[in-house]
């Protein structure tokens, strides 16, 4: 348990529609080399066909292999087998729990998001090994993000599901507010925007690698 909170320290979530500027291999290079802990590959880009995300995700999963950066794959289950990731991450719409352990096993990561502590006590009960609370603050990186619920869930849920298990913030977190999100009781904090639309995602992603101490 306690390496799953190691690599939710700085948790790096993007796909090709985040990456305006720059490749995203480009992106992924440079936030591994300002310390990213961890890999999620959420593709959206409504014009991205699934064999180009299947293609995509193998050069982007080749490099997390190579640098011993976890690998999560957001939502889908299929394309995390197919990509042999080291795990996935579901909503509370997607695929139930339990069901989406069954088909990754036990050696694999199944990350949860959850807002409320119900949700959260549930997605541990379910088999879950950690969970994403959010959104923290506005975001524009996910529409159907909803409304921010701040930190404060985050102690509220910590006193739910125990001091061990493993917690992330996520949703308009970057350098300036994360350290709000970690003293809330977070393990880590998890960002799209804050990386990949930086100007330099290496210093965005040092930034927040200094933060957790």
């Amino acid at each position: 348990m306690n390496e799953i909170r190691q690599m939710l320290n700085v948790y790096f979530i993007m796909g090709s529609q985040d990456c305006p500027n720059e490749k995203p291999e480009e992106v992924l290079r440079k936030a591994m080399a300002g310390g990213i802990t961890c890999f999620q590959f959420r593709e959206k880009h409504p014009r991205l066909h699934m064999h180009q995300a299947v293609e995509l995700g193998k050069r982007l999963r080749a490099m997390c292999k190579n640098h011993s950066i976890p690998f999560i794959v957001n939502d889908r289950v299929d394309l995390a087998l197919i990509l042999e990731a080291d795990g996935v991450h579901i909503g509370q719409e997607d695929l139930p729990v339990q069901e989406a352990r069954k088909l990754i096993g036990h050696n694999r990561i199944l990350g949860v998001s959850a807002k409320t502590p119900a949700e959260a006590l549930a997605a541990r009960r379910d088999g879950a090994d950690y969970i994403g609370v959010g959104p923290m603050f506005v975001t524009m990186s996910k529409q159907d993000a909803g409304q921010a619920i701040g930190p404060g869930r985050i102690t509220e849920i910590r006193k739910t599901v125990g001091a061990e298990f493993p917690i992330v913030g996520i949703g308009g977190i970057h350098p300036q507010n994360a350290k709000l999100v970690l003293e809330a009781g977070a393990d880590g904090v998890a960002v799209i925007s804050a990386i990949s639309r930086s100007d330099s995602p290496k210093t965005a992603a040092q930034k927040l690698k200094m933060l957790i101490g």
